[in-house]
């Protein structure tokens, strides 16, 4: 049964992710905010259109907040937002308004769009629901169309600012690998100072600790998936593709990496718990593992693959070996996950994990 203070964990790391993910959204946000006040200033101060509404409509509506294939999105949702309102304003200034012609407005732009682009449900929905827009409010006096130009207004700004990406969702991927890096050496040398202390607390503690780490994982795959979608969406980040993919090729060994720590720290929980005896050397081993998880996220955090720390890392699996064994299962799992370990964050520095495995001895 969870405990209160297991609630009270998750309810932290909820709020930092919703923290986390307003802040990756910033530029998205403000983007749509600044492309909303460039087609208005174009409709209303250059072409003096009177409330050109749909000018700022179209632009944030095809903007979004997602990069993922953010071109082809833009110009779809723009395409249905123009049909949508050209529609509603020719069914409109020819027919009038009121429930039949709604209807036909709904039924021919939403077919029209099926029957001329390879479209997807949200920009047939669109052209369905600016045409509903349209035709329920009356047009300004001898503004017939005019709300189909602030309509292609919008939706040209969206398609300008869908080329304008910043740098930080490219520096986020290697951030947050850092992060997720920096919180493993957290946990092993909190499991080191459990074996030597023998302090069941600090081990329960440790462990509520290293359970609330999915969460890093999982933003992680989101800041990779949405690096690439920058990369894809502007031509001026095409350069950064290639150091990109590398970096999302760590996702795996990252989570792998630190699934193993949570091993090690619940087996340090339990010989704590058992009263079972961990040899000093096991306890040595881990914080040194640490200290090599603390170099690996620096190098990540500055987009490097740490290939200058193989050889420690290599020297202290092969220490593994050297070490006094012990009867107790706890004890043993503690050292085969240190191994473990050396061997994920050697396929982090750039080693081939086959080789990593064969290079730490098995006793």
């Amino acid at each position: 049964m969870l405990r209160a203070e297991d609630f009270a964990a998750r309810g932290r790391l909820s709020m930092r992710a919703r923290v986390a993910r307003l802040r990756s959204k910033g530029w998205a946000i403000g983007q749509c905010a600044v492309a909303a006040g460039v087609a208005w200033w174009l409709a209303a101060d250059v072409l003096g259109h009177q409330l050109p509404f749909f000018a700022p409509i179209a632009a944030v509506v095809s903007l979004g907040t997602s990069y993922g294939q953010r071109h082809r999105r833009v110009l779809e949702i723009a395409i249905g937002v123009a049909v949508g309102v050209f529609l509603g304003d020719l069914v409109t200034h020819l027919l009038g308004s009121g429930a039949w012609q709604i209807a036909l407005i709904v039924a021919v732009g939403m077919s029209l769009i099926m029957l001329l682009v390879d479209a997807g449900p949200l920009l047939v929905n669109q052209a369905a629901v600016q045409g509903i827009v349209v035709s329920a409010l009356a047009p300004p006096a001898g503004g017939a169309f005019l709300r189909w130009t602030d309509a292609l207004i919008g939706g040209g700004v969206a398609l300008v600012a869908a080329t304008v990406v910043p740098r930080a969702p490219l520096r986020r991927p290697r951030e947050q690998a850092a992060v997720v890096v920096r919180k493993m050496a957290s946990l092993q040398r909190a499991a080191a100072e459990c074996m030597r202390e023998g302090d069941v607390e600090l081990g329960m503690e440790v462990l509520r600790d290293a359970r609330a780490t999915d969460a890093l994982i999982t933003e992680l795959r989101a800041a990779a998936d949405e690096g690439l979608s920058v990369v894809a969406s502007s031509p001026f980040r095409r350069r950064h593709g290639e150091p990109l993919r590398q970096l999302t090729e760590l996702v795996e060994p990252l989570d792998i990496a630190l699934r193993n720590t949570r091993v090690l720290v619940r087996r340090a929980a339990v010989a704590a718990y058992r009263r079972e005896p961990v040899p000093a050397s096991y306890a040595r081993l881990t914080a040194d593992l640490a200290d090599l998880s603390d170099r690996v996220a620096d190098e990540l955090g500055h987009g490097h693959r740490a290939a200058a720390l193989v050889d420690p890392l290599v020297e202290l699996g092969r220490a593994t070996s050297t070490v006094e064994h012990s009867d107790d299962l706890s004890a043993e799992v503690i050292l085969a996950q240190v191994r473990s370990i050396v061997a994920d964050l050697l396929a982090l520095c750039g080693m081939d994990p086959l080789e990593a495995t064969d290079v730490i001895p098995l006793r």
